[in-house]
């Protein structure tokens, strides 16, 4: 655990350093949520039907956005060996990173996403139901894409690799955390959308690590 903290603690350093790439997912974020009614209506009613999807896809794309670089600076710095051989469990350090990334780049797409929503005239039940499913859905985005970022580690220009890999594992969690919101907005059960996604969370945090830790493995030896 001394291991885990301790990348846990360089990488928010690291990533702190760093403040200026933090913010293009965030900034991505925010001016494709603002842009959508400029180019599609402004009419409220629209909005606030279309609006828990529209966030959905942009919290989506701006989480992918941030993966292809999330090994790679280990990889050019020699640290990635290091991690390799050392002795404290690899699946142990690639949660400590992705926690970071979580942490970094997960948690302020979720604390922005408020004022969003109330741009896009999503209120009531609907508000809280999708403020929750992005905070059960956002985390589980990054352990995926950390999977397929894993991968791509000794691939040059990655990006459009590592969205081919995730997109297809990223689609249910769109699915039921735009859905959880849409069905509060026409008064439908929602409870069904939340639990899965909290049941999806538990099962990316149990088993992520390990995919992680393979995957880096496979690039590490290339």
């Amino acid at each position: 655990m001394s291991a885990f903290a301790a990348l846990f603690r360089r990488d928010l350093a690291l990533a702190w350093r760093a403040r200026g790439d933090l913010v293009n997912p965030l900034g991505f974020f925010v001016i494709v949520v603002s842009l959508f009614p400029l180019g599609m209506s402004p009419d409220p009613a629209l909005l606030a039907r279309i609006g828990p999807g529209l966030v959905w896809v942009a919290a989506l794309l701006a989480v992918l956005l941030s993966l292809e670089n999330l090994f790679r600076s280990d990889r050019d710095d020699g640290a990635l060996e290091q991690l390799l051989v050392s002795s404290a469990p690899l699946p142990l350090l690639a949660l400590a990173r992705v926690l970071a990334h979580v942490i970094t780049v997960g948690v302020p797409l979720v604390l922005v996403s408020p004022l969003l929503a109330l741009m896009l005239n999503i209120d009531g039940e609907p508000f809280g139901v999708l403020l929750s499913s992005l905070a059960l859905g956002v985390p589980v985005l990054c352990m995926v894409g950390a999977i397929g970022a894993a991968l791509t580690t000794g691939i040059a220009r990655g990006g459009v690799l590592v969205a081919l890999i995730v997109l297809p594992l990223y689609i249910p969690v769109l699915v039921f955390g735009a859905g959880a919101a849409y069905a509060a907005g026409l008064g439908l059960p929602f409870a069904g959308q939340l639990a899965i996604l909290g049941a999806l969370l538990a099962l990316s945090v149990a088993l992520a690590p390990f995919a992680i830790a393979g995957a880096l493995r496979i690039s590490g030896s290339q």
